[in-house]
């Protein structure tokens, strides 16, 4: 295969030794693994269109990776397949100030297009934690949020059009910079797909005029139900923050320890509650926050006092995925999606999890929107410990869906979550993503084993289970 690949890429863009494909064997869910066969680094459209072709004709599986910062091991690459690296497309193409929209590659990292876009007094919405790092192709793939989506939406709500290359080669464009484009709504389709149906090779996104300014509340409650039911009431008022989140002891404390955050130690919750706009819209809408905050049962409210502050407050949230690193060899994040109303229960039965199983795990989530960001904490070299995480993680999950939510918010499917897919979806919807699938991909060449799983009859339970596929395949090992 590699021989194939460098008939038309340079020798440094096609990996196949060890030493060299090790990087590449797995995204941010680092318990499973995989050496890829080999590792293409293109640089042009064109030769991304050439890697499709060889593999197409060869019948060899791709997968697309962007920076790795997955969390569901969609990236997780084929022991007998290709690589598919994105990274070296990291040009801003064009940023159009007048029209709000920046045309970049999918390398490109998130901040990288609010950076582009200041100095026209505009910014690129979604936030997520690990926007230093991570790229816009794979915000595309896991329709990604961040702490402000709450307001201004996930990546579908803020990408325009894609362009893409099929597994033959072919181009396909979705999505347009106009109000609307012809034809089937595509583009809500391909965000999400998790690499499934094309690989985006350009991506034109929706920019804001940023907010003449922001204050944030951090309210404080001695129990966690009760900073659950002040989410719901925030959002029942008619209020929609810029964001809204949650974070429990446990992570406050490993948070505070990394960045002193000024973080109340002694709640059992606190919130995170932001409000932009005008000075005077932000005024407002601080004050009835408050007042229905305190009406909820906040034992303790701190108000930003200014901008340093402001951010101050954020920095703890954002720094919560590697506060917990710092506390534990590993740690499993998990995400999923279910009523506001449900918060404090779900919780509370996480809690019990913690006992049952007899692992930590500290609580942040984009409270507004149900989204849920549970760290199960454990060490990846006790091979028990990562058996009681793996059951911890699918109870929780299967407790999202029957409290009414999802599976999953932002991170996607992967190879983390497929099990779980069972769960949500009878066999006839799952037959239809198959048959979406086969509609872009007839020889599920891209991607192949994540997200959507193989069925096979479950006796036992009544209903289909999934054949795990790359989950549980005897050459993955687990670190």
């Amino acid at each position: 295969m590699a021989r194939a690949l460098r008939a038309f890429l340079p020798a440094r863009a096609v990996l196949f030794e060890e030493e060299d494909t090790r990087p590449y064997e797995c995204d941010g869910l680092t318990a499973y693994r995989q050496l890829p066969m080999v590792v293409a680094l293109p640089e042009t459209e064109e030769q991304v269109q050439r890697v499709l072709i060889t593999c197409s004709k060869l019948e060899v599986p791709v997968v697309p990776r962007g920076a790795g910062t997955g969390l569901s091991g969609g990236a997780l690459p084929p022991g007998d397949g290709v690589l598919l690296s994105m990274a070296k497309f990291m040009r801003v193409l064009r940023v159009d100030p007048r029209a709000r929209v920046a045309v970049v590659q999918p390398g490109v990292r998130n901040a990288v297009i609010s950076e582009v876009a200041a100095p026209h007094g505009l910014y690129y919405a979604p936030d997520p934690s690990s926007q230093i790092a991570c790229t816009i192709g794979g915000n595309v793939a896991e329709n990604s949020g961040g702490v402000h989506c709450l307001k201004y939406g996930l990546t579908l709500h803020n990408v325009l059009r894609l362009r893409g290359l099929t597994i033959d080669g072919e181009p396909l464009e979705v999505g347009a910079e106009a109000p609307d484009a012809p034809g089937l709504d595509l583009l809500a389709l391909a965000i999400g797909s998790e690499g499934m149906l094309f690989v985006v090779t350009e991506v034109a996104v929706k920019l804001l005029p940023k907010p003449q300014g922001a204050r944030v509340i951090m309210a404080s409650f001695d129990d966690v139900e009760k900073a659950g039911d002040a989410v719901a009431a925030v959002i029942a008022t008619g209020i929609i923050p810029a964001g809204l989140e949650m974070m429990d002891r446990p992570a406050t404390h490993a948070v505070e320890q990394f960045v002193a955050a000024g973080y109340d130690l002694d709640a059992a919750a606190i919130l995170l509650c932001e409000s932009d706009g005008t000075p005077a819209e932000v005024e407002h809408e601080i004050a009835r926050m408050k007042a229905v905050l305190a009406s909820a049962g906040a034992v303790r409210i701190a108000v930003s006092r200014d901008e340093a502050e402001r951010l101050r407050f954020w920095s703890g949230r954002k720094a919560a995925f590697p506060a917990v690193g710092r506390i534990s060899p590993d740690y499993y994040c998990m995400d999923g999606t279910i009523p506001r109303k449900r918060l404090g229960e779900v919780l509370n039965f996480i809690a019990e999890m913690e006992r049952k199983y007899g692992l930590r795990c500290p609580n942040v989530f984009h409270a507004g929107d149900g989204n849920l960001h549970p760290l199960i904490l454990f060490d990846a070299n006790n091979e028990d410990e990562l058996r009681r995480t793996e059951q911890f993680a699918g109870e929780v999950l299967e407790k999202c869906v029957a409290v009414g939510g999802t599976i999953t918010g932002e991170h996607g499917v992967g190879v983390e979550k497929i099990n779980q897919m069972c769960a949500q979806f009878g066999a006839a919807e799952l037959e239809l993503f198959h048959a979406v699938k086969r509609a872009f991909d007839p020889r599920g060449l891209l991607n192949p084993g994540k997200a959507v799983p193989t069925l096979a009859p479950c006796a036992e339970h009544g209903r289909m289970r999934v054949h795990r596929g790359a989950l549980a395949h005897p050459e993955l090992p687990r670190f």
